[in-house]
Parts: C-alpha cells; structure tokens; sequence
C-alpha cells in the first residue's frame, strides 16, 4: 500500500518533497522533477525572503510564480523579524500566492548566522516562537510547515526544543536536516536525531532530511527513523528522475525506473537549458544558468575534463546539443554516480553574533541584514 503524508488538508502521496535549494528549484527544476514523478509528491519552491516578497521585489515576485499544473504550490519562506514574516505570509494567503508556506531555520551560511538568521535562530526559542506565531495566526489556514538543522554545533542542540515550540505554535508538520550548523553539508547525516525528533513529537508528521541519494535510502532513512516522509536536496541535482524511481518503490512496483543512458542523460539535460531559457525568456540566459548543473548530471559518466569544460562554458542551445552529441552517447549508466553532490564543506566554528549564546531564553531581534537571499537547510 502506497504511504502518504498529510500536509493540512493536503495529502502527499508517495511521502516525497523537494527540499528548497536557492537557483535550483525554480520552475523549470521543478517541471521536470514532476513530469519525472508522473506530478506525485511534493515540490517547494526556492528559498523566498519575506523582505523581498513584501516589498514585491521584481526577481522574487517571478520565483513566487508558479505553472498551472503545480498543484500544491509550495512557497518556503525565510524571515528573521516576526513582523515581517507576519506580513508576507499574510500576503501570500490573502493573494493565494501558494497552498503551503515553509519555514526556513536551517541556512549554515556565515553571513546570515553572524548576524543571527538561518540555523542561528532557534537557539533564541522565544525569537523562533514569536516568528512561528506570527506566521500561523497569519495563514490564515494555509498549512504552516518548517526545516531546520540539529542545532548550532554538538554542544548547542536546539531541535528538540524547537519541535516542540513548532507542535505549541501550530506548525502542521517538521523537517530535521540531521546535521548540524557546524557541518555545513560535511561529513554524514545524524539519523538518529530524526529518530528522536519523531519519537518527541508525535502530534505532527516529522520529515527526514540528509544523505537520500537514491530511492532506497529513502526507504532506509523511514524504515530506521520512523519518520513520516521524506525531504530531498542534494541527491536529487543532476538527478531530476530520482522522483520517478522514489514514486515507483513506495508504490511497490516491480517497473521501476531504469537507470539512464548517458544518451537520455543529455536528452533531459537539453530540455532543461531549455525550460530554463523559456522562463527567463532568453534562451542564453537559460544555458547559462544551466552551466551550473553539467557536473552533476555527468558525474561518473566518461567525458574528460576539457568536454565538461566546454559543456560548462555553451552559450547556445545548439552549443550545448552538439557538445553533447560529440560524447559517447551509449555509455550506460556508472557505478560511480552516486554519491554526494553538491556542497560538502564544513567549518568547524559556527559565526554568531557577540553573547547569542548567554541565554537561549533572552530577548533577541535579528537584523535585517541576517535576511539575505541564499541557500540554506
């Protein structure tokens, strides 16, 4: 029997999201990721600052849009002031800008955490209450979600507490990403957290997030967690038909999907530079945006580093597909190409600013210069 996840009012069959990743799931990323998974799962948006969005940035107000056939539109939000955030969710509800808001608590970059943002808040639990609060009462029954990482480093865990402020607040599900600030995306994902989260709070579905590589480490992560769903980054770039195989074996079906060619490789490649050029509304403007995604899609495969530099250099549609046509095309799918993507450094001290850890309980505001647009979670 195929799993679900109840999302208020929405139920997500099979229990699959896309975790939010700053210039990469825009529309055209999420296109495909949809068609891949036959429109099944769930597929939020970028990352959105509440600041933009309230002062209807030009390039915010387009990430913010969704296609016709995204049904639920999904919106992750990040904020640091409860005012703010109160105002843009409340624009989103009140414009039916998206079905679902999430909440983002997670973001390890330096600049947002010296200032107290991203993966620094929930140390300061009222500040974290306040935004919650401020965001639910706001939504005007729009389900309220949120992500966020173990807690600042080993020795300043904060996700336990934070589950249970979301549950009090009325946050209708949490994602854990099982690593902490301090990591950054190094080393391996604590499992064992999310089992814990989940054991802690029983009153909302807990989503797991970390090191899903393939369909059956998603298996894995709920069989050994418990968790009720499952949230998937990195594993997915380069790899838009992760959905498809994810949705095949949660619905048990012996047809699952077969790993590609690198001929069907540059043949998905290509209409994503494509997308990308329609929704910017310049094809070169869309392959090169594109640029960034060839290392992923060819890892493992035989090309050569001058090949994939070249790739990684198109300026035209045309470019692109003749670069490609050049490779040998018949290559079946490596043994190598698994595996970690994307960013894998860590640092060993998180930046914060003067006293934030005197008193997780004292009152703190975060300034608006924690509220930038980058990646995170």
């Amino acid at each position: 029997m195929t799993q679900q996840l109840s999302i208020g009012p929405h139920t997500v069959t099979p229990p699959v999201v896309l975790a939010p990743m700053a210039g990469i799931t825009n529309a055209p990323f999420r296109t495909l990721c949809r068609e891949f998974s036959g429109g099944k799962g769930l597929f939020v948006s970028e990352m959105i600052t509440t600041r933009a969005l309230v002062e209807r940035n030009e390039k915010t107000m387009q990430l913010v849009h969704f296609d016709a056939s995204e049904r639920p539109r999904s919106i992750q939000l990040y904020g640091v002031d409860p005012v703010t955030v109160g105002k843009a969710v409340r624009m989103i509800a009140d414009e039916d800008l998206a079905d679902h808001i999430d909440l983002n608590f997670g973001c390890p970059v330096p600049k947002v955490t010296r200032k107290g943002g991203g993966s620094a808040l929930p140390y300061k639990r009222n500040l974290l209450r306040d935004i919650l609060r401020e965001a639910v009462s706001g939504a005007n029954g729009l389900p309220v979600t949120m992500k966020m990482r173990k807690g600042i480093d080993d020795d300043h865990l904060t996700y336990l507490d934070a589950g249970r402020i979301a549950v009090e607040e009325g946050v209708t599900a949490i994602a854990l990403h099982g690593r902490t600030a301090a990591q950054h995306y190094s080393g391996t994902a604590d499992w064992s957290a999310i089992a814990r989260l989940k054991e802690a709070v029983t009153e909302v579905p807990v989503l797991g997030n970390g090191d899903i590589w393939s369909a059956a480490d998603a298996v894995r992560m709920m069989r050994e967690t418990g968790c009720d769903g499952v949230v998937v980054g990195r594993g997915c770039l380069g790899r838009p038909w992760l959905f498809g195989d994810l949705v095949a074996v949660f619905e048990g079906r012996a047809d699952r999907v077969a790993a590609p060619t690198l001929r069907e490789v540059a043949d998905v490649m290509v209409r994503h530079a494509r997308l990308l050029g329609e929704w910017l509304g310049d094809e070169a403007r869309g392959v090169i945006d594109f640029r960034k995604h060839v290392a992923w899609y060819t890892k493992g495969f035989s090309v050569g580093s001058e090949a994939r530099r070249r790739l990684a250099t198109a300026a035209s549609l045309e470019e692109l597909r003749e670069l490609l046509d050049g490779l040998d095309l018949d290559q079946p799918w490596p043994a190598g190409a698994e595996g970690p993507r994307g960013r894998t450094h860590g640092r060993n001290r998180v930046v914060l600013p003067d006293g934030w850890l005197d008193d997780p309980y004292a009152c703190a505001t975060v300034g608006s210069e924690a509220e930038l647009d980058t990646s995170g979670g």
